[in-house]
């Protein structure tokens, strides 16, 4: 192709231009560029062009790679990557909670779930038998701190307030004294630690007053002295505390309530009640009934708690009630009355849907007439022969035992350590630590092995916030062995059905059995 009239190359800035005549002629261009100076020190404006740019070689590169082994890596071929797989939902967490036995578990969350949602999902998982009075347990073991956390706190953010390096964890536990303040407000509050200023209705009862703060979520003003741990001490000192709506406070000068000797110590809406275990090792406290609290958006630090101690577990109990009620409110007579209706519902939905193809296909059947069995319609009837048929077993079971010619070796004397409320040879401070833990409600109690007693055993019974301990020997009569509580008046073949009278009858005891201490496992 022929080009008419001069043209130009351009060589790295160079200009080169040949003329018609052959001639050539060869043009520098110059090294500096006639345009202002460009400073380099300051920034230089990068236009959106380079955007549209990245945006058009993106669209360029597929969005989908196809999979070059489909045999191998598909999901729809390979069961262990489906279980390994996280939800669909990229917001769910993995979140690890440990049950009493020190196994743990992990269950996917979501951002906002609540602590009771998490126990619902446990409870579901782990197949536990029932779903009431569970539990959420925050644990601090270097330090000795453990809370239960509420109904309606964000799992989630509360482990964002732990520290990386610590060894805090959740333990999924039983706690059947959460909201037992509302069911015996009496008993959790004393006359003597309910302030006088208080009492705003005139003509009122401290029970009255009680029960009329409680109906609507509020607590009283609570005073009493505590012991009190000194900073950068090992010495406790014995002060006067006041707890109002307002925040903690203490008494500078013995238990004066003018303003110019209170001191202001902790904002209530800022901080978490913790229960402190082994409290004289760690922080050589005057007694066990330690408590403590702290700033709830701080990771837990020994410097930062303000450790108190009680005279006596109602005290502790009183305080720490109190607490939650001040911070919380109206908030816990919710979490209140939807603990009380929502197991009902779980269980009912359970009872529909749970059960399987041959629980759908048994029926009761009646086979005491002499025209042979008949279907029990009745619900209340079908319950009620139940009942009985266990009761006819118990007596076929003690005859049996009660044989002389049966061998000893035969009886099932070990019957019991199959049982859920059996905790073996645990010590006497350990089994008030097991039902502390698990809630100090009338009724709630466990059987261990007796560590003074050969061939004896305890059976450990709280009741009015307060743990008592029964001993159960061995008894002989006629050459049978039997056990006792009470001298021989009343035998039982067996544990096990001694603790089934107790759990109808009182006997010697201040309280049926209610609740078994159970250690819960996942």
């Amino acid at each position: 192709m022929e080009v008419a009239g001069p043209w130009t190359e351009v060589f790295g800035g160079s200009e080169r231009t040949d003329v018609s005549d052959g001639a050539e002629a060869l043009t520098l261009a110059p090294l500096v560029d006639d345009s202002p100076s460009v400073r380099r020190s300051q920034p230089i404006l990068i236009t959106s062009n380079r955007g549209k740019r990245v945006e058009s070689f993106s669209s360029s590169v597929p969005s989908i790679i196809p999979n070059p082994f489909p045999e191998l890596c598909s999901p729809s071929k390979s069961p262990t990557l489906i279980s390994s797989l996280p939800p669909t939902s990229s917001a769910k967490h993995l979140l690890k909670v440990y049950g009493e036995d020190r196994h743990s578990r992990s269950v996917w969350v979501s951002p906002g779930a609540t602590a009771r949602e998490v126990c619902h999902t446990l409870v579901q998982t782990a197949h536990c038998s029932d779903q009431e009075n569970w539990a959420l347990l925050e644990l601090h073991p270097t330090l000795g701190l453990e809370r239960c956390l509420e109904d309606h706190e964000v799992v989630l953010e509360v482990q964002a307030t732990w520290s990386l390096k610590g060894d805090t964890r959740l333990v999924f536990c039983k706690n059947y004294a959460k909201y037992e303040f509302f069911r015996k407000p009496v008993l959790f509050f004393p006359e003597s630690m309910i302030s006088d200023s208080a009492d705003v209705s005139k003509g009122m009862t401290s029970s009255e007053l009680i029960q009329n703060l409680l109906r609507s979520g509020t607590c009283p003003e609570i005073q009493g002295f505590l012991q009190v741990k000194e900073s950068s001490r090992k010495s406790w000192k014995k002060v006067y505390f006041f707890l109002r709506r307002s925040g903690l406070y203490c008494s500078t000068k013995g238990s004066s309530k003018e303003p110019r000797h209170l001191q202001y110590v902790a904002d209530l809406e800022d901080l978490n009640v913790y229960t402190v275990v082994n409290s004289r090792k760690l922080y050589g406290a005057p007694a066990d009934f330690t408590f403590c609290i702290k700033p709830s958006r701080n990771p837990v630090r020994a410097q930062d708690l303000k450790i108190l101690c009680a005279e006596s577990e109602q005290t502790r109990t009183c305080w720490t009630s109190a607490f939650r009620l001040f911070k919380y409110g109206k908030q816990l007579q919710c979490n209140y009355q939807l603990s009380k209706s929502s197991p009902r519902i779980l269980e009912g939905k359970n009872q529909t849907e749970g059960k399987s193809k041959s629980e759908d296909s048994l029926v009761a059947m009646d086979f005491s007439g002499k025209t042979g069995g008949r279907v029990i319609q009745n619900p209340t009837e079908a319950e009620n022969a139940e009942r009985e048929e266990g009761q006819a077993w118990r007596r076929r079971e003690a005859l049996r035992c009660s044989l002389p010619n049966l061998n000893p070796g035969a009886r099932p004397s070990s019957i019991h350590r199959s049982q859920p409320w059996f905790h073996g040879g645990v010590s006497r401070k350990e089994a008030q630590r097991l039902i502390e833990k698990q809630g100090l409600v009338d009724g709630m109690f466990l059987v261990r092995d007796s560590q003074q007693h050969a061939q004896c055993f305890v059976l450990s019974l709280c009741f009015q916030l307060k743990t008592k301990h029964y001993l159960m020997i061995p008894f002989e009569d006629g050459g049978r062995k039997y056990f006792t509580m009470d001298d021989g008046l009343t035998l039982f073949i067996d544990l096990l059905q001694l603790v089934e009278f107790h759990q109808i009858n009182r006997g010697i005891l201040p309280v049926c059995l209610k609740h078994p201490c159970v250690c819960v496992a996942l």
